[in-house]
């Protein structure tokens, strides 16, 4: 028999019905929230890849990416930031060399080896270490880090080596982080599996449990190196900022961030819509590196 119109209220008052209207509703709230952030992405695509490119027609593709010299606001203006783009792949690659054995090798004492009274003291300081502003971990590297580096090492501290141990510094709780938690989501089969063949505490953790969580830990590589290639504030402190390509790890170096954030302020004109270009530069970095890592995710699923 039909319902009628009376019995509506009554309907609407069931729990079977509440239940699914608020299943439809948080539906769409999810639904609106994905759009937004696509649109979110999209808009900024469009401003950054638009206002670049005018500036890379008015330059040259093979000027702007190719060419060494950087001299905006000479008479004869230069825009080549092909030493903004080494120095960030010299700084990101030196900084990973310095923080993901350390990083990793952390995360696998965290998460098998640590104690639990420890454990309760170092999860804390590694979550405030993540909390930490990057202003404040520059101002630690120009006050700590260059005069020990000026001390020991040549050149005057500002250096491209500095400012990869500082990233390797910045970069720790971001893959100590991520690691653990893909190493304590491995099955504790697989840990006892490999004891009842024989292995050791050692060999089993080392050639059961980190295979097994490589995708994760490999998650944790990708965010910090997104972390490092857009870390702005801390390298101009240390890194010497100086457009060219610098000889030894000791010479000064400028990153594509750093470019932006010290010139943006009084760039005008062509300058400006270079320093934007720089920026899609950037962007496409990020993006290369996210379909790496899903091209190399997607490999490894098919194994």
């Amino acid at each position: 028999m039909r319902r009628g119109i009376k019995d509506l209220p009554a309907l609407f008052r069931s729990p079977a019905f509440r239940k699914n209207f608020k299943e439809k509703l948080m539906e769409v709230v999810f639904f609106i929230a994905a759009c937004a952030s696509i649109l979110s992405v999209t808009l900024i695509c469009i401003f950054i890849f638009q206002g670049g490119w005018n500036a890379v027609k008015e330059v040259g593709l093979a000027e702007f990416l190719g060419g060494t010299k950087w001299k905006p606001t000479a008479d004869n203006p230069s825009f080549g930031i092909f030493p903004m783009i080494m120095g960030s792949i010299y700084v990101t690659g030196g900084a990973l060399i310095i923080g993901v054995p350390i990083g990793i090798l952390t995360a696998v004492f965290m998460a098998r080896f640590c104690p639990k009274w420890l454990h309760r003291w170092l999860k804390p300081a590694f979550e405030l270490l993540a909390g930490i502003p990057s202003i404040v971990y520059g101002f630690f590297g120009l006050m700590v880090l260059v005069p020990l580096v000026r001390q020991f090492f040549p050149g005057d501290g500002n250096s491209m080596f500095t400012a990869w141990i500082l990233l390797g510094i910045m970069v720790l709780p971001t893959i100590i982080s991520i690691s653990e938690a893909a190493l304590r989501a491995v099955p504790e089969s697989y840990y006892e599996g490999a004891l009842a063949l024989g292995a050791s505490h050692e060999r089993a953790v080392f050639k059961t449990i980190v295979p097994a969580a490589k995708s994760g830990i490999l998650a944790g590589v990708v965010l910090g190196i997104g972390r490092v290639i857009g870390e702005t504030m801390a390298l101009i402190w240390v890194c010497g900022n100086q457009p060219r390509l610098p000889d030894s790890i000791f010479d000064g170096v400028r990153t594509m961030t750093t470019n932006i954030v010290l010139e943006m302020g009084y760039a005008t004109g062509l300058h400006r819509q270079t320093l934007i270009a720089t920026g899609a530069v950037l962007f496409a970095f990020i993006l290369l590196i996210n379909a790496l890592f899903a091209v190399l995710k997607r490999k490894e699923l098919k194994q």
